[in-house]
């Protein structure tokens, strides 16, 4: 079965930070350095996405539930892998299964442990998985995308952005076919939803604060002590939102810096930003969004350490890692709403 690995011509293009050469491929909005890892936009890239649908039998079930989970640990493709993605991936997948009814089947994963080629976490899956989603959707429907691994900075060029830097994700074949930027991100599974669907994003990645390019952010205030909503609405009036439905990404403030790793036992650790908002599920299951937010922040400001999840979801995981570099989590919004009185539920 083809899942999109097949060879495509590239152009040359000289990475904005060290110099190097590196190969892009047609259609490729930007290009990640193997010497450096710095994303730099392709020129001449025009704004117009391209549509992306998975091939015949890609994804799984149909439910009214329906996960997509990403989990990277770039085995042999970095110089150093990332601990924790693939347990990330394992936990959120028994949350959502054992907590929220979630069926097995309407749960798919993408980790580069997965055998089937269709099942690897790369550019081209990626995508499919995203359309899979959210193909389709309809009123009742929740949605949840989890990526758990590594994020980039590249300078925005369409005036979207207020610091000027669009976010990306990065697969597996980042160095080959490119990142993931957050305007492919929102277009393939914020735009789509329809009122009454709902999508709740959980990404554990550097630059991952405003990944999905949602127009509301919601953070802890220093000045008001307390969780405030911020506008984020692009100056330029470009749309980031949905069509009707809501769209909810927890993430977190990053310092940029990646904590890559190769000591003993990677498979007993998980990641920091992941770890506190399961144990967040777990303490208080009917939590509102506000409490759900602060005791994630309790939670990470302990800091990396002994992992203490309790039951079949912690028992054979030792350490938490962070290897995001998140230092305070936060949640984007399509729409603002009461964050202390909504409760939380996927």
């Amino acid at each position: 079965m083809n899942c999109g690995r097949g060879p495509a011509p590239a152009t040359m293009v000289r990475c904005r930070q060290c110099s190097a050469s590196v190969a892009a491929p047609a259609g490729a909005r930007a290009v990640q350095c193997m010497q450096c890892c710095c994303v730099t936009r392709v020129g001449g890239a025009g704004r117009q996405l391209s549509v992306v649908r998975p091939i015949p039998n890609f994804g799984g079930g149909r439910g009214k539930k329906r996960a997509v989970l990403v989990g990277i640990k770039y085995t042999n493709t970095r110089a150093c892998e990332l601990r924790g993605p693939i347990n990330d991936v394992k936990c959120m997948r028994y949350i959502l299964t054992e907590r929220f009814g979630f069926a097995n089947d309407c749960v798919l994963i993408l980790t580069d442990e997965e055998r089937d080629p269709c099942r690897q976490p790369t550019k081209a899956n990626i995508r499919m998985a995203m359309h899979w989603l959210v193909q389709g959707c309809s009123s009742g429907d929740s949605l949840v995308f989890q990526f758990s691994g590594a994020g980039a900075q590249v300078p925005d060029c369409d005036g979207d952005e207020r610091d000027g830097m669009d976010e990306a994700i990065c697969p597996v074949d980042s160095f080959q076919q490119g990142p993931i930027l957050d305007d492919e991100i929102n277009q393939a599974i914020v735009r789509p939803l329809v009122h009454g669907v709902k999508l709740h994003a959980i990404v554990d990645a550097c630059h991952s604060a405003t990944v999905l390019d949602l127009p509301y952010r919601c953070t802890f205030s220093k000045q008001y002590g307390c969780l405030r909503w911020m506008d984020e609405r692009p100056l330029n009036g470009a749309c980031k939102g949905t069509s009707g439905g809501q769209a909810v990404l927890i993430s977190g403030s990053s310092n940029g810096k990646t904590q890559m790793s190769v000591l003993p036992e990677p498979n007993a650790t998980i990641g920091a930003l992941t770890h506190s908002f399961i144990k967040a599920v777990e303490c208080e299951p009917r939590t509102t969004y506000g409490h759900l937010l602060t005791s994630m922040r309790t939670t990470m400001r302990a800091g990396a350490g002994n992992c203490n999840l309790q039951g079949p979801i912690g028992c054979s995981i030792s350490k938490v890692t962070n290897f995001s570099g998140v230092e305070e989590p936060q949640m984007s919004s399509a729409c603002k709403f009461d964050i202390n009185r909504e409760p939380f539920c996927m």
